[in-house]
Parts: C-alpha cells; sequence; structure tokens
C-alpha cells in the first residue's frame, strides 16, 4: 500500500474549497504526490470503486454535512488500508472525536497552514503510519449522531440490524417491542439513519410523560387567538419533523382522545391543527416503542384495534440483554472508553473474573443497568465493585437462578468469611427493608382502590401518583382490584364503603368488580 522512497503518490482529494486545492497544488509540485478531486464523498466512492484505489484520500466536510462520517465508514469497509485525512470546521469537536473512532487517520481544522497540512499528509504516506487505536472494531460499534450508538458483534444484533435495515426501506410505520433500557430508541435511530430520510429530523416524544393536553400541543401544535393581537400559532412535531421520522415512545400510553388524531396521519398524512379548521401535510416516518405486553394496552386501556393494526403491520422485537450475553464484553469496553472521556478520567481495565459474572448476571434493567454499573466501575473499581455483587438469586422475581461468586484465592480464608458475611448481612438487610416497603405500598394501593370502588385512575388522584404507576404496582404485586378490601382489613386496614354517587361519579360498577374478580 504504501510507496516507496522515490515513488509518487496518489492523492485523492474530495474539496470544493478553492484554498485547499491551491495549498494542494503548490505543495504536489515540491512534493512526491499528485492528486485528482471529487466534489463530493458520494463521487469519491465512485472513484475508489471503480477505478486503482489512492495512496490517501483527503475529505473536506462542509461545515453541517450530515453524510461525511457515515462515508468515512463506508470508505473504510471499502479500502479499510487506505488513509483518510478529514478536514473539518473549528469547533466541531464531536466530529474529531467520532472520525478518529471511525477510523480516520488524522483531522485537521480550518484555517489551515500549508506546512501544517504538508506534515500530515506525509506523516500518513510514511510506512510507519498507523491507524488509531479505537475503543473497539468499527464494525461493531456504530454512531447514530449525537451520543447514540448502535453496538452489536453477536448474531442477535446482526439479525436485528438486517432487520432494521429492510424496514429502513420502506417507508411504512414501524412499532418496536422490547423491555425497558434494551435498546428501542437506539433501534428506531438506526432506522432512521439507514433510511432515506437520514438527513432530516429525528425527535422523540414520550407519551406517558405528558398530560393529554400538553402531550396534543406537543404533537400537533396550536393556536392560540387571544383578545387582543394575532393569533399565535406553534407548530408541532409532526410538523417539525417534516420528511423526517418522529418516534412515539411508550405508545401504549397515548390518550384515547388522541388516538384518532394520530390514525389520521397514518391514513391520510394530515391532521386538524387544534383550534383551526385548516388540514395540514404530515410527510412524516412514525415509529412507536412500547413493551412486548402490548395485549393489555387493548383489554385495559381501550388501546385503538385499527391504530394498533396501523402500527403493528411491521413489527421489530428488541432482545434483552440476557439473550446477547456474547456483547456483555463488547459492550462494557463501550461504555467504559465513552464514559471515562465524558468525565476525563482513565478508563479502568475490567479483570475476566467481574467480565465472566455480568456475562452470567440477568440484567433486568438491560443496557442501562450495565451502564450504570460501568460507570460505578469507572468510578470505585472492583474492590467496592466487584463479582459478588452479582448473583441472579438475589434479585426479587430473578429470572434466572444462575449465580457466580468467585472465591479470592489471595485473601485469607478468615478475611472471605468477614466479607462474604457481610455481602449476605447487606443484601438480607436490603431485602428485608424491601419487604416492608413493598408490603406498605400493597396496603395503601388496596385502601385507596376500596375507597374509590375500585377506580385505580380515581386511586391515583386519592395517592397524588400517576395513574401508569397505580398500574404498575398493581401488577408488581398482582393485585385484583376487587380484592383490595380483603387485603386491607388483612392489615388492619378499615375502608369505608363508596356510596351510590361515588360509583357513578368514579365510573366504576359493581358488576366491574365482579367481572374484574372473575378474571
Amino acid at each position: 500500500m504504501h510507496r516507496a522512497a522515490a515513488e509518487t503518490a496518489n492523492l485523492l482529494v474530495v474539496t470544493r474549497d478553492f484554498a485547499v486545492l491551491r495549498s494542494i497544488s503548490s505543495m504536489g509540485a515540491s512534493s512526491c504526490w499528485q492528486f485528482e478531486t471529487a466534489s463530493n464523498a458520494w463521487e469519491a466512492i465512485e472513484k475508489v470503486q471503480s477505478g486503482t484505489t489512492p495512496d490517501l484520500l483527503l475529505l473536506d466536510l462542509p461545515d453541517g454535512d450530515a453524510d461525511g462520517l457515515h462515508i468515512l465508514r463506508w470508505l473504510n469497509r471499502l479500502r479499510p488500508e487506505m488513509p483518510v485525512i478529514l478536514i473539518g470546521h473549528n469547533g466541531n469537536t464531536a466530529s474529531k472525536e467520532e472520525s478518529i473512532r471511525m477510523g480516520a487517520r488524522d483531522y485537521l481544522t480550518k484555517p489551515i497552514e500549508d506546512h501544517q497540512l504538508a506534515a500530515v499528509i506525509e506523516h500518513c504516506l510514511s510506512p510507519t503510519s498507523q491507524a488509531p487505536e479505537t475503543d473497539v472494531a468499527s464494525d461493531d460499534v456504530e454512531s447514530l449522531g449525537g451520543d447514540a450508538y448502535f453496538v452489536g458483534s453477536g448474531p442477535t444484533s446482526r439479525k436485528l440490524r438486517s432487520q432494521a435495515a429492510l424496514l429502513a426501506e420502506a417507508n411504512v410505520p414501524v412499532l418496536i417491542l422490547g423491555e425497558g433500557g434494551s435498546g428501542r430508541e437506539t433501534t428506531a435511530r438506526l432506522i432512521h439513519k439507514l433510511s432515506v430520510r437520514s438527513g432530516f429530523e429525528f425527535a422523540k416524544v414520550n407519551c406517558a410523560a405528558l398530560p393529554e393536553d400538553l402531550l396534543g400541543r406537543e404533537l400537533f401544535g396550536y393556536e392560540n387567538r387571544g383578545v387582543a393581537g394575532p393569533a399565535r400559532t406553534k407548530p408541532g412535531k409532526l410538523e417539525l419533523c417534516a420528511k423526517g421520522t418522529l418516534l412515539l415512545d411508550e405508545i401504549a400510553e397515548l390518550p384515547q382522545g388522541l388516538q384518532f388524531n394520530l390514525l389520521q396521519v397514518l391514513k391520510h398524512k394530515r391532521f386538524v391543527r387544534p383550534g383551526t379548521s385548516t388540514f395540514i401535510e404530515a410527510d412524516v416516518r412514525i415509529l412507536a416503542t412500547s413493551p412486548a405486553r402490548f395485549n393489555r394496552a387493548l383489554t385495559e386501556k381501550g388501546f385503538r384495534e385499527d391504530l394498533y393494526q396501523h402500527l403493528s403491520s411491521y413489527t421489530i422485537h428488541v432482545p434483552p440483554l440476557r439473550e446477547r450475553r456474547e456483547e456483555v464484553a463488547l459492550l462494557s469496553r463501550h461504555f467504559m472508553h465513552r464514559l471515562s472521556r465524558h468525565y476525563g478520567l482513565s478508563p479502568r481495565e475490567f479483570s475476566p473474573a467481574i467480565i465472566k459474572a455480568w456475562q452470567v448476571y440477568d440484567w433486568p434493567g438491560n443496557l442501562e443497568e450495565l451502564k450504570h454499573f460501568v460507570k460505578r466501575y469507572l468510578m470505585v473499581g472492583e474492590k467496592e465493585l466487584g463479582p459478588e455483587k452479582f448473583r441472579n438469586d438475589s434479585i426479587p422475581n430473578g429470572r434466572s437462578s444462575a449465580s457466580f461468586r468467585p472465591q479470592r484465592l489471595h485473601q485469607p480464608q478468615s478475611q472471605q468469611t468477614d466479607v462474604d458475611t457481610a455481602v449476605t448481612d447487606a443484601q438480607s438487610l436490603r431485602s428485608l427493608l424491601k419487604s416492608v416497603k413493598s408490603e406498605a405500598e400493597k396496603n395503601a394501593i388496596a385502601v385507596a382502590l376500596e375507597k374509590t370502588g375500585g377506580n385505580r385512575k380515581a386511586a391515583a388522584r386519592l395517592l397524588n401518583v400517576s395513574y401508569r404507576t397505580v398500574l404498575y404496582k398493581i401488577e408488581q404485586y398482582n393485585m385484583i382490584p376487587s380484592d383490595a378490601a380483603t387485603h386491607a382489613r388483612t392489615n388492619g386496614a378499615k375502608a369505608p364503603e363508596a356510596s351510590n354517587g361515588d360509583e357513578i361519579r368514579n365510573g366504576s360498577s359493581r358488576s366491574e368488580s365482579k367481572h374484574l374478580k372473575s378474571r
């Protein structure tokens, strides 16, 4: 690949900046290189594929260019031995870090002195020049923009990426199912990046985070007609993401009052902004995420079945971390690399024992939990966060009985026994406190449900918590609202009976209670 001392090097310069071309041209006369040009990165790829591979490629990234780093990845895959120098604008630190991680040999910022450019070119052409070491192989880590990455090397992740690439080609809604923290949003960003809409906006709206009126404004915008002065129009995400992608996170929590409006967007690509009677075109792709248990939203929350059919025509399942254990080491190194740079700390090495413990552990919180523990490991190291902390049998309702607790052979047996006892006592205390807290929560919910005649929304208001929290706790404790009185009496709580007026006001009936109990 590299030239001998007397050979002439061939450079491919991708730029529209005449100043850069003048510098290359003037230096080429006195240096042992010649060059040809390409007006953009796509033309450069055609030249690399169809002709002789250049000895070096100089890629000038226009300010705000979203394709440059994607092109760099493709060039690295096409010709991994070809050194690439990127030229960017001052202050774009994120592009510099990302380009080096993805295989660029060097990164220069404008304005560039001729001698500086010449020195970098000569260095990259020298036989001793090597590609910079990255955190993990670039093929296993794909940047999705911002601080989002798709990380995966195993067959499960490769299958997921193939499905995302296939769905990216079809301009249709996609329902992304998976557990919390498994990477549903990352998968959505991957679909957006691989699609023809990747050059436009990607936005996310959490359907469970806002009340119905605010969520409606966030999605569809609003027009406020005051008594005096002109009307004030604020566009929603459906307009701001024109030609781009909108991710509706936790779609099962979308209020019924907004479901019809979203259905019109999916069916007719238009909607009526609240406060007006004018149709607004909505050229936006809708992606939605939800836990795997979507049937519960259809049966208990009254989610529109026709909306569900439109969303679920194309469905992709994101596997939990326990189904891709072979990638725990890769993910841990990636998180360590990113977090150490974020906090300005030296990265820590993972011992084989901790990696083995993490591979056996079930990670109920999935990638988010792993990232959390890598952050703690970066701060305190294995001395405070050793393998014995990761035991599936210490997790309530754990998914596996496997555990990993290696002996510390370098410690005397007495010290090892003391450590084990301390860990066990701490775990027992945490379990006891959690048990007491759980019983108190369960009793409070039972009393609130009894007071409201089994109406869960009214119980949420009485407890001053969100409706979603009450639903989650009822499911967590396996409670049946009609059995609330039994639980309350068992725990010494006396709940007054609801009057007929309360029953009507809270929207419940004795027939509903019988129906719930029969289930």
